[in-house]
C-alpha cells in the first residue's frame, strides 16, 4: 500500500508540475504579447508580476537568504570536533572583552550569533553595556496554555486533549467566555483550570481575564495562546522553547496547517480548505519565512490561533484596548511599536486549524480578519520604522491589486453579457458601443487568461507539494473566493474608520473531531 501511495503521489507530483509550467510559459507568452501590443513596455512587465504578487516575489527571495544564512551556520555547526574544541580552548584561556577586542571580534567567536544557539547549551552574549561577553545556560521557557472559547463544546475536548499530550493539566488554562452550551463542564472534566466569565467580554478580553485571574505573567516565562478549534503538533512545544533560547524573541509565531478532512466536509467546505491550504503555504513559506528573518523583523502578524508570547513582552502589551474586532494584529503590532523584541516562526511549531464549512462562515470570518486588520493600522497610525515600510508596500499593493482585480471582473462579465447577449443589447444607448470599444482592447479570451490562468497555477504548484490530485478539481472553483477577498479588502477600509466593534465573539458552524459525523 505504501508504495502505491508513493507512486500516486509521484505521478500527481510530476502531472502538476508539468501543467503549472505548461500553463505559465503560455501565459507569460500571451500576457507579454498583449503588453508589447498596448505599448506598456517596462510597466507591462510590472503588472504581469502583479498577478503572483510583488510582495510575495520579494520576500520569497528574502527567505531565499535566510535560508542560505542558516544552512551556512548549521555547516559550521557540523565542523569536525577538534577544531570545535580548539576554538572552546581558545576561549577558556583567552577571555574576551568588548572593550578590548572589539565587537567584530565577539562575532568571529561566536559565528556571527549573539543570542541562544540553537541547539540550546552555553553561549556567549554582548552585554547591553558593552561590557564583557558573560557565559549563560538558558533553560527551557516554562509556558501556560491558554484557551479562550465560547460555545465551543464540539471542539474543545480535541483542543485540551492536544494540549494535555504536551502540558500537565494544571499549566493549561480554558476560560469559557459566557458560553451557553457545554465548554466550561466539558474543560472542568479534564481536570485544567476553568475560569468562567458571566458577560460576553471576546477573546481579547477573555485572554485578558484568565493572564490576570492566575497571574500567568509572573509565574510563567511565556504564554501560549490557542485557539478552541486548534490541535498542535507533537513537536510545537519543542519547537516554541527553542525559539525562546533566543532572548531577543518577544513572540513565536504559529505555523497554521489547515486541516484537510475531506470526508468530513461537503463540497463547499473541501474548497474552502483546498484553498486556505494553498494561502497558507504561500504566506508562511514564502512570505513570512523572510520577514521573520531576524535582520528584518517585519511580520505584521502573530497568528492568534497558536503562539506564544514572552512574559516580559506580554506584560507590556495592551491586550484588549476598546474598538477592536479581534486581537492578535493589534497585538503584533505593539510588540513592534514598543520594540519589546522580534517576532520568530519556523516550520517547526506546526498547528492544526478548522477551517469554516460553510461559504457564509468563511465571509464572516475573512471580513473580522480584515476588519481587524484595518483597525489595527488606524490605532497605531505611522511611526518611523523599517516594519512600516514593508507594511505600506503590502497595503498599497492589497488596495491596487484588490481594485484592479474587481475592475477587471467587472469589465469581464460586461464583455461576457455582450458577447451572449448582444443582439438583446444592440438597442441600449451606449451598451454597443462601450462593447466594442472594451474588446477592442481586452477581448473575452484575454480577460479570461488574465483572471484564471494565474491563479490555477498556483494551484497546479499547490497540488505537487502537497500530492492531492483533488485540488486541480477543487482550484476551479478558488475564483469565487478571491472575489469576495478582494471585496472584503476595500470594504473594510471605511468601515475601520466609521464603525467600532466591542470584539464579541462570533460562533462558526463547527464540527467536533471526535465524531465526524
Amino acid at each position: 500500500m505504501r508504495i502505491v501511495r508513493f507512486i500516486g503521489g509521484l505521478l500527481t507530483g510530476l502531472i502538476a508540475l508539468v501543467l503549472a509550467v505548461a500553463l505559465f510559459v503560455y501565459w507569460f507568452d500571451f500576457a507579454s504579447s498583449m503588453a508589447a501590443a498596448a505599448g506598456l513596455g517596462a510597466l507591462g512587465y510590472v503588472f504581469l508580476w502583479m498577478a503572483f504578487g510583488l510582495n510575495l516575489l520579494l520576500w520569497t527571495v528574502v527567505g531565499l537568504l535566510r535560508l542560505a544564512e542558516d544552512g551556512a551556520r548549521a555547516a559550521l555547526r557540523r565542523r569536525p570536533e577538534g577544531r570545535r574544541a580548539s576554538v572552546a580552548g581558545n576561549r577558556e584561556r583567552r577571555p574576551l572583552l568588548v572593550g578590548a577586542g572589539g565587537p567584530g571580534n565577539a562575532e568571529a567567536l561566536t559565528g556571527g550569533e549573539t543570542a541562544g544557539s540553537a541547539e540550546g547549551g552555553t553561549v556567549d552574549t554582548v552585554t547591553p553595556g558593552g561590557g564583557p561577553l558573560v557565559a549563560e545556560t538558558p533553560g527551557d521557557a516554562t509556558l501556560a496554555v491558554i484557551i479562550p472559547a465560547h460555545n465551543e463544546e464540539p471542539v474543545i475536548g480535541a483542543a485540551i486533549s492536544s494540549a494535555l499530550g504536551l502540558f500537565d493539566r494544571w499549566d493549561v488554562y480554558v476560560v469559557s467566555d459566557s458560553s451557553g452550551d457545554a465548554t466550561a463542564d466539558i474543560a472542568a472534566r479534564t481536570g485544567v483550570n476553568v475560569l468562567e466569565l458571566l458577560t460576553n467580554r471576546g477573546k481579547a478580553g477573555a485572554i485578558e481575564a484568565v493572564i490576570e485571574e492566575f497571574s500567568l505573567t509572573e509565574n510563567y516565562d511565556g504564554v501560549l495562546i490557542l485557539d478552541a478549534d486548534t490541535e498542535l503538533d507533537p513537536g510545537y512545544v519543542e519547537g516554541a522553547r527553542r525559539q525562546l533560547r533566543d532572548p531577543e524573541v518577544a513572540a513565536v509565531a504559529g505555523f497554521v496547517v489547515s486541516e484537510w478532512k475531506p470526508a468530513e466536509r461537503g463540497l463547499v467546505g473541501r474548497v474552502i480548505s483546498a484553498y486556505r491550504d494553498r494561502l497558507y503555504f504561500m504566506l508562511q513559506y514564502l512570505m513570512r519565512f523572510g520577514q521573520t528573518w531576524k535582520r528584518t523583523n517585519v511580520a505584521f502578524i502573530v497568528p492568534g490561533f497558536a503562539s506564544v508570547y514572552r512574559s516580559r513582552a506580554l506584560r507590556e502589551i495592551t491586550v484588549n484596548p476598546p474598538g477592536l474586532v479581534i486581537e492578535d494584529f493589534n497585538m503584533t503590532f505593539e510588540v513592534h511599536h514598543k520594540r519589546l523584541g522580534r517576532v520568530s516562526m519556523r516550520p517547526d511549531t506546526k498547528a492544526y486549524s478548522q477551517d469554516p464549512f460553510t461559504f457564509r462562515d468563511y465571509r464572516k470570518q475573512v471580513g473580522r480578519w480584515t476588519l481587524g486588520f484595518w483597525q489595527t493600522v488606524r490605532r497605531h497610525r505611522v511611526w518611523p520604522s523599517f516594519f512600516w515600510v514593508a507594511l505600506a508596500l503590502y497595503i498599497v499593493e492589497v488596495v491596487l491589486v484588490s481594485a484592479l482585480f474587481l475592475v477587471t471582473v467587472a469589465i469581464a462579465l460586461f464583455v461576457l453579457l455582450g458577447t451572449f447577449a448582444g443582439e438583446a443589447l444592440t438597442g441600449v444607448p451606449f451598451l454597443s458601443e462601450g462593447f466594442t470599444a472594451v474588446t477592442a482592447f481586452l477581448p473575452l479570451t484575454a480577460l479570461a487568461i488574465g483572471l484564471l490562468v494565474p491563479d490555477y497555477v498556483l494551484t497546479c504548484v499547490m497540488t505537487m507539494v502537497r500530492r492531492r490530485p483533488s485540488y486541480l478539481f477543487y482550484g476551479l472553483f478558488f475564483f469565487p473566493i478571491r472575489i469576495v477577498d478582494s471585496y472584503l479588502a476595500l470594504r473594510m477600509i471605511p468601515k475601520a474608520w466609521t464603525a467600532r466593534s466591542d470584539g464579541r465573539w462570533s460562533s462558526p458552524t463547527r464540527v467536533s473531531r471526535r465524531d465526524p459525523g
